[in-house]
């Protein structure tokens, strides 16, 4: 197993990477910088990724989505001190196949690696039951969806997705490009942590946005 390992932490990566190697596991680059670790990834493409969730300038979500936004489906898990549920959620909504704690034994990260390259998506124990309702679909996360980040166009442009309207539709009624609303709707999809526009606008229905934006 070729494993690419990115994290800021240098005394926590170099043991890391001792701890993997001792147990047979090829670490074919430990690096403490996202964007150079972006490099590393395109250039080597290793059987799996492991992120560190939070570092400067390019954290590990960044990465993930960057990887996913070009079509990379290389496995990624996420290496993490963070047990919030919403960062999971927005782990595993963005990508990943693996959200692990950085305090489990070294055996039980090399198992689910194993196990991350074979195709399965491995949650840390203490998470499992918000895997579990994402997949029930019963899993609400209790934060603010964060429509004032929209700009009057975005906002505009989300209502009339709420409505069914195709971006040919969208286009014809704003009198713009369907490249512009291709633009538009991208960064709508940014914004809200979506990954559909399905989804964005469900998220506008439920939230009341389509009823304001008619009024």
């Amino acid at each position: 197993m070729r494993v690419i390992l990115i994290d800021d932490h240098a005394l926590f990566r170099v043991g890391l990477q001792g701890l993997l190697e001792q147990r047979g596991i090829e670490v074919i680059a430990a690096l403490g910088n996202g964007t150079t670790g972006m490099e590393k990834v395109l250039e080597l493409q290793p059987d799996v990724l492991l992120l560190d969730l939070r570092m400067p300038e390019m954290g590990g979500l960044d990465i993930l989505r960057s990887l996913r936004d070009q079509d990379i489906d290389i496995p990624v898990a996420m290496l993490t001190t963070s047990n919030e549920e919403s960062d999971l959620v927005e782990c595993l909504q963005s990508g990943a196949q693996g959200y692990l704690l950085k305090d489990m034994e070294p055996d039980e990260l090399v198992g689910a690696l194993r196990e991350i390259v074979k195709g399965k998506s491995v949650v840390a124990p203490e998470l499992t039951d918000v895997l579990a309702r994402m997949v029930q679909g019963t899993y609400t996360a209790n934060k603010e969806v964060p429509f004032s980040q929209l700009t009057p166009r975005e906002r505009e442009i989300l209502c009339l997705l709420a409505e069914g309207q195709s971006n040919k539709m969208i286009a014809r009624n704003l009198g713009i490009s369907d490249g512009t609303v291709k633009l538009h709707v991208k960064s709508i999809l940014r914004k809200l942590n979506v990954h559909s526009r399905v989804e964005a606008a469900v998220i506008a229905v439920e939230q009341g946005l389509r009823d304001q934006g008619s009024e």
